[in-house]
């Protein structure tokens, strides 16, 4: 034990006397969090930005100014009227998501559409074929406004409405009797004295007409932890991210260590390979779990992460520092060289961040690649620190992740171990 305690004092002197890459390792992890935990909601999930889309009014009617109004009044909406050339030069460019055009007599075609489906006027719409997400919710929001605006003119008791009534009287007057005819005639016809007597009421009185959405929804964010802080998840993955590849700089180390022959001088000293293996083991551990709890803490100090289980947090941030170490042991074993070691390690890292969800939370995953992915150590570390910050769960949560992390630990030392001793051989 004291060769192994001496081994692991000179490896934490070294370290922490390279005041550059001791900075770099901190610093760079902090900052991509702070990136990528700004464009995940930051500290305050209901600071969404609206969604900017461009407005072409072709059109003076009435329905189609009320359609435009009520799409700058939306909440969810940063409307831009603009001419049609700028908003396709806009949307070519990347600058804007999605155009919506409301052409010259849209108005009018959209009305006596209500009654005749078969004359449907069309909306054109441009959008960024590589924001096909937002077109999908701006289409559902114009649905909204259209319906709402179109009915609302229609069923009203302005002369716009009685217009439309009147124009479909006449031209089912003239179309072949059947059962669908009469009914839609007695439709009308109510209709019809429904606008005279809304025509009628003083303007304060009068109820608008028109279909609005039947429902209002109430959010409530759910989680057994404080409220969401998009930061927690980026501080998480970018932690486990650089922590890695400070690992890949273990296994590089011991590759140059034999390239230089220190390797054998410290075999040839009184200590066993397994010595030597194991206290770049806890070395790298001790380093590991250090740069992590320091990454948190500055997320506590400046972004207001909260640790909501410590002990949890620390077994977890322990079971990740351990299977870093053996990573990097397993790396050092199976590199032949430090240049070709190197390029592969840094991509099955880069692997291994991807699918855990450290760039990303795994949920924008396809379905298949949420169930593959549990086979992947840095998904465990990645939702066990996310579980101890905020969504608050317990300790059942961090044994399981830091028994899934501890096993692929034993795993990769295991093979690390049985590789060493057959080149020893």
């Amino acid at each position: 034990m004291t060769a192994i305690i001496a081994m692991i004092r000179k490896d934490l002197i070294l370290y922490i006397n390279d005041k550059r890459a001791l900075m770099l390792n901190l610093l760079m992890p902090i900052v991509l969090a702070a990136f990528f935990g700004s464009l995940f909601g930051g500290g305050d999930s209901g600071n969404n930005s609206k969604i900017e889309i461009g407005l072409v009014q072709q059109d003076s009617s009435v329905i189609s100014r009320k359609v435009g109004d009520s799409l700058k009044a939306d909440a969810n909406l940063s409307v831009k009227e603009m001419s049609l050339q700028e908003a396709q030069d806009q949307v070519r460019a990347g600058k804007l998501a999605v155009a919506v055009v409301i052409p010259a007599g849209f108005g009018d075609a959209a009305g006596q559409s209500l009654f005749q489906p078969s004359a449907k006027p069309e909306l054109p719409v441009y959008y960024d074929p590589s924001q096909s997400t937002v077109l999908a919710m701006v289409k559902g929001l114009l649905t909204q406004h259209v319906m709402q605006g179109v009915t609302g003119e229609v069923m009203g008791g302005s002369a716009t409405g009685a217009k439309f009534t009147d124009d479909s009287l006449k031209k089912l007057e003239t179309s072949p009797a059947s059962e669908d005819k009469e009914a839609l005639v007695g439709l009308l016809g109510s209709l019809k004295k429904f606008q005279e007597r809304e025509a009628a009421k003083p303007a304060k009185e009068s109820s608008g007409g028109g279909l609005s959405v039947p429902f209002a929804t109430k959010d409530q964010a759910l989680s057994s932890g404080p409220k969401y802080n998009g930061y927690a998840h980026s501080f998480a993955g970018m932690g486990v991210q650089f922590i890695l590849f400070m690992g890949i700089d273990l296994g590089i180390g011991i590759l140059l260590a034999r390239r230089m022959g220190i390797w054998n001088r410290l075999l040839a000293a009184p200590v066993t390979m397994s010595q030597v293996l194991l206290s770049r083991a806890l070395s790298g551990a001790m380093i590991a779990a250090g740069l992590m709890a320091a990454i948190f803490f500055c997320a506590m100090l400046i972004f207001k992460v909260q640790v909501t289980n410590v002990p949890g947090f620390a077994l977890v941030v322990v079971a990740f520092a351990l299977m870093t170490a053996s990573f990097g042991l397993l790396i050092a074993a199976f590199g032949k060289t430090p240049e070709a070691a190197r390029g592969l390690a840094v991509f099955a890292t880069l692997i291994l961040v991807m699918l855990g969800g450290a760039w990303v939370p795994t949920f924008v995953f396809p379905a298949w690649m949420q169930q593959l992915t549990i086979i992947v150590p840095t998904r465990w570390a990645v939702d066990g620190l996310d579980a101890m910050t905020w969504r608050g769960l317990g300790m059942d949560v961090a044994l399981q992740a830091a028994g899934v992390q501890l096993a692929f630990a034993a795993l990769f030392g295991t093979l690390a171990i049985w590789r060493f001793r057959a080149q020893e051989r």
